[in-house]
Order: C-alpha cells, then sequence, then structure tokens
C-alpha cells in the first residue's frame, strides 16, 4: 500500500488541477453551453455573410468574403473557451469572459437599431450578462482551478 503525501493533485507548474474528481458543476456547463451556442451563432452568421458576398454584386464580393471569413474565425473563441470549460481548464475562462465583454456592446448597439435587431439585442445581452455571472461564480471558480487575487501562490500544504 502505497503512501500519498499529497492528496491533492498538482499541473506541471506546480498549482493545485482543478476538482474534476467529482460531477461538473451545472453552472460551468450552462456557461460552456452559452459560450457554444454564441460560437455557433457566429459561424452560422459568418457562412451567411459569405454566401452572401460570393453570390452578391460584384463591388460587395470582397467585402462579403472578407466579413464571412473574419467572423468565422472570431467564432474560434468562444467554441475554443466552451470546450476548455466543458474539460475544465482553467485557461478557458479568460476567453469566455472577453467573448462576453465584447457581446455587450455588440447587444447595445443592436437594441439602438430597428426591427429584428431590437429582439437580437436582447438575446445576445441576455446571454452575455447571464454567462459573466456564471463565470466568476465561486463554484465556477473553483471548479476550473482558479484561485482569488493574492493566493496564487497557495499551494494547499501546511
Amino acid at each position: 500500500m502505497s503512501s500519498d503525501r499529497n492528496p491533492t493533485p498538482r499541473t506541471t507548474d506546480g498549482t493545485n488541477a482543478p476538482d474534476t474528481a467529482g460531477p461538473r458543476p451545472r453552472r460551468l456547463t450552462c456557461a460552456a453551453a452559452l459560450a457554444a451556442l454564441e460560437g455557433l451563432v457566429l459561424v452560422a452568421g459568418g457562412i451567411w455573410l459569405l454566401v452572401a458576398g460570393i453570390t452578391g454584386h460584384e463591388g460587395d464580393r470582397q467585402t462579403g468574403v472578407t466579413g464571412g471569413i473574419t467572423v468565422i474565425v472570431l467564432a474560434l473563441l468562444p467554441l475554443l473557451a466552451a470546450r476548455g470549460l466543458l474539460l475544465r481548464r482553467s485557461w478557458s475562462r479568460g476567453p469566455a469572459v472577453i467573448t462576453q465583454i465584447m457581446a455587450l456592446p455588440v447587444a447595445y448597439t443592436l437594441l439602438r437599431a430597428d426591427g429584428v435587431a431590437i429582439p437580437a439585442g436582447i438575446a445576445l445581452a441576455v446571454v452575455a450578462v447571464a454567462s459573466l455571472v456564471l463565470l466568476v461564480n465561486p463554484e465556477t471558480t473553483r471548479a476550473l482551478g482558479i484561485k482569488g487575487p493574492g493566493r496564487a501562490g497557495e499551494t494547499g500544504q501546511r
């Protein structure tokens, strides 16, 4: 029978690994789902712009194709963050939070527009705020193995 002197799992840099022993917290799963939803919507929008650019007028073609490719590439940020959140990778919270912060001005712009853009702005604002709340929740932070400010040097040993 071996004696384990250090029961807390460690990462390669010596810090505590996330607590992956138990089930994934529901808040973390919801945050990952919302990030994935945003990424998928961005992919769909990028494809729509790309198709519109290819089939549109010759003068708009370059703008549509460039815009579509740019939006599809931007969709990688929330999609990678969602995957990282599901796998409980501590690095994934940063890109997920950045995505939500970037979504808030977009939501505001949509809310100031006309027609269909207003409900889209409301939906985006709700998703962004809900995601931010889920991402900064202490349960999510613990599940990802993120330490609070000034606690980065703590190792859990006494």
